[in-house]
């Protein structure tokens, strides 16, 4: 028997690449004087292709297998991109809004999934 539901698991995938991408901006930011530091960011298509894989049971044999949910997000360096005269590849304002953006999400996963463990404590309370 499974005890969370899979969405409490999506929210948590979701809140595991909120964290990663902090951590990437984060990096960035601090390194917006180094020379020839390119920009970090998560990729953002493995992380959704590993949150949407499935968890199913073959009934035959010739059933085609779901592939294993193994994969993780990578940050990748954005090449091509030099904003500084030194070979810097940050662009401080892109940073900020994307460190915004991702910290309006972080909030909203978390207000979800609080609400989620709400939910449980009300029915192991017995509604009261």
């Amino acid at each position: 028997m499974k005890l969370f539901s899979n969405t409490i698991t999506s929210l948590e995938r979701g809140l595991d690449y909120a964290s990663l991408n902090q951590k990437a901006i984060s990096q960035n930011i601090a390194n917006v004087d180094t020379p020839n530091y390119k920009a970090k960011e998560v990729d953002f298509k493995t992380v959704l292709n590993h949150s949407m894989q499935l968890d199913a049971k073959r009934t035959d044999s010739r059933h085609i297998a779901f592939k294993s949910a193994d994969a993780h997000p990578a940050v990748k360096s954005r090449n091509g991109y030099q904003f500084n005269h030194n070979g810097n590849g940050v662009d401080l304002d892109k940073e900020m809004s994307e460190m915004a953006e991702n910290q309006i999400y972080f909030n909203a996963l978390s207000d979800r999934i609080n609400g989620k463990f709400n939910s449980l404590k009300t029915v192991i309370r017995g509604g009261k």
